[in-house]
């Protein structure tokens, strides 16, 4: 299924060039259906250019502009605006080439990948491993997921890091509570187990608090991690694999893949970095990199403190301590020289956007990435409680992401069990399924509800909400999905068998537009691709699920099942099938698996 957007753009492209124009095509998909489907705003932009007035310019486009194959003839509007409206026949030839869905296979929905496909590094998740995953890892794992499976479907080779805090001062202070705690583990690390990771660090940083001796004990004992002390790096290891395997439990529970890539991954990188600093500073390579109060640091330009001197980026401590942005330079020079990664995705809050706009000015200022290389800072706002505050638990403390997922699992199964509305299933359901289904629901209906707000802004966690049949959520979703393979079974037909040679017929007007719909699937994957904006697909999605629900309306669209000829009947079951691998393609790359009764 190609872009229409991408071949009417390059028509567009082809028209300007035999004006002379020189000029952005300015297409887009039209806001209002009575103006067409596509709108071209090209006219206005290039009339002064050109000296001329904007419709006349316009009309330059339209005279040279070969769409007869796509569309109607071209209508031009208002100022100069030129608006496209697609040729029925044009948009039933381009869903009935979509091959049937493969027997055993992924379902491509007749998507070929991406011919200039790329290295992608997707930072994502990074907890840090001193204490168990809370809700404020949940937005960085899903969206992050969300992006990489998109970029994976487009072709792209991506890593998904999961870039884990496993170097910090603080574990000194855990290897040493540990010590006292479970004395056996230091005989036999790979016993360690920690049922309750959070209270165990809460224990660890009350005694570090309280008792100075023991607060030396865990400086001392940093100390001897980073200088590689075996006994300690033992059990420090072993701490580390008992947090990840907490971590781990939430990453299958949600069906996230990714590789744990800790700081401590890059402890000799970060010495590189400093000697590659430092030679930079001693020849002279690069004003950007200074001492300053004894600190080495990275000048990036552009970025000032409050008094309006110059900010720089500590790279090296007075002390000769690393910090983050040691790190994180580590990390990129990583990823662009070992990984061959042309594209580096920071899937990380809002808060850190200056830190992030200073590591990417400052890695480009030294040299250290090219402009063939894209750095984003995927950066997203907060998740709250349902008042608008920061979500906590009763007693004040963060709220851990199991909790979150298995109170949502739990209100799933409540929904399922209370429903007394027979037209919404299929026929009776087994345990075994209602199980199943209050798990894909929950987590679908958490993931979906994050996905589908804008990133950078907060929102409110809300089960009741994230959990209605009714609008914009999970199960709605998954209800459409499942309605239309009812369909499917109601007419005694498997999709993947109705004939590929059979046409498809667009005569009445939700058949039409609902073909339109399915048609535009490839521009949204592009725009979420380009743009890693997830919820442009969702929004996308619940725009399919009604479009499906007014053409399958009794009064407002056409019969299906009962159409009034064999034809016609096919040509419809093939439209709800391209509707049902839509939506299943569309939530997978969400992260959310669909069902098949519901």
């Amino acid at each position: 299924m190609n872009s229409t957007l991408i071949q009417l753009t390059a028509r567009i492209a082809d028209a300007l060039s035999k004006i002379d124009a020189t000029g952005a095509p300015m297409l887009q998909p039209s806001q209002d259906p009575k103006f067409g489907d596509y709108q071209c705003n090209a006219a206005m932009g290039l009339a002064k250019k050109l000296g001329k007035k904007p419709r006349e310019v316009a009309q330059q486009i339209v005279d040279n502009l070969n769409v007869s194959d796509l569309c109607e003839t071209p209508e031009i509007a208002g100022p100069g605006f030129i608006n496209l409206r697609l040729k029925p026949a044009f948009v039933a030839a381009s869903l009935a080439a979509i091959p049937s869905a493969p027997d055993g296979a992924t379902d491509r929905v007749g998507f070929d990948p991406v011919d200039n496909a790329e290295v992608v590094a997707v930072d994502l998740s990074s907890p840090n491993l001193a204490k168990e995953m809370h809700v404020g890892h949940l937005r960085s794992t899903v969206i992050g997921d969300c992006v990489a499976r998109v970029l994976e479907f487009q072709g792209h080779t991506v890593h998904r890091e999961n870039h884990v805090g496993d170097w910090g001062t603080q574990f000194g202070m855990l290897v040493a509570y540990l010590r006292h705690t479970q004395p056996d583990v230091i005989k036999d690390p790979d016993s360690l187990e920690i049922g309750d990771l959070e209270s165990f660090y809460v224990a660890a940083k009350a005694r570090f608090d309280a008792d100075e001796e023991f607060k030396t004990e865990s400086r001392e004992t940093v100390v001897a991690l980073q200088q590689g002390d075996p006994v300690i790096r033992k059990i420090w290891q072993a701490f580390c694999n008992e947090s990840l395997r907490h971590c781990h439990e939430i990453y299958d529970l949600l069906k996230v893949d990714l590789i744990d890539r800790g700081e401590s991954f890059y402890a000799a990188g970060m010495e590189d970095v400093c000697d590659r600093l430092e030679k930079m500073r001693n020849s002279g390579e690069s004003d950007a990199v200074q001492d300053s109060d004894g600190a080495l640091c990275v000048f990036p330009g552009g970025f000032t403190t409050r008094d309006g001197d110059p900010l720089p980026m500590i790279v090296r401590k007075t002390d000769g301590g690393h910090n983050y942005a040691t790190s994180d330079l580590a990390t990129i020079l990583h990823r662009v020289e070992k990984m061959n990664a042309t594209r580096l995705v920071y899937v990380v809050g809002i808060t850190q956007k200056q830190h992030f706009e200073m590591l990417f000015a400052s890695a480009r200022k030294i040299g250290w990435v090219g402009e063939n290389v894209r750095l984003e800072h995927l950066a997203f706002g907060s998740l709250l409680s349902k008042t608008g505050r920061p979500f906590k638990t009763r007693e004040g403390g963060t709220v851990k992401l199991r909790t979150l997922l298995d109170e949502a699992i739990a209100r799933a199964r409540g929904v399922i069990d209370k429903s007394d509305d027979a037209s919404k299933y299929d026929d009776a359901l087994s345990p075994d399924e209602i199980d199943r289904i209050a798990n894909v629901v929950g987590l679908g209906a958490v993931k979906y509800f994050d996905l589908s707000h804008a990133l950078a802004s907060d929102y409110k966690f809300d089960l009741d909400h994230m959990l209605n049949l009714e609008g914009n959520t999970a199960p709605y979703m998954m209800y459409a999905y499942a309605r239309v393979r009812s369909i499917g079974r109601k007419a005694e037909v498997d999709f993947a068998k109705l004939p590929a040679s059979a046409p498809i017929i667009l005569e009445h007007a939700t058949e039409l537009a609902l073909a339109k719909k399915i048609l535009r699937f490839a521009e949204i994957l592009d725009t979420v691709a380009r743009d890693l904006r997830p919820n442009v697909l969702t929004d996308y999605l619940y725009e399919l699920s009604r479009t499906f629900s007014r053409f399958y309306d009794k009064k407002l669209g056409v019969r299906v099942i009962n159409a009034e000829t064999a034809e016609l009947r096919t040509s419809r079951l093939r439209l709800c099938d391209l509707t049902a691998r839509v939506l299943k393609l569309g939530l997978d790359l969400l992260g959310i698996e669909t069902i098949e009764k519901m």
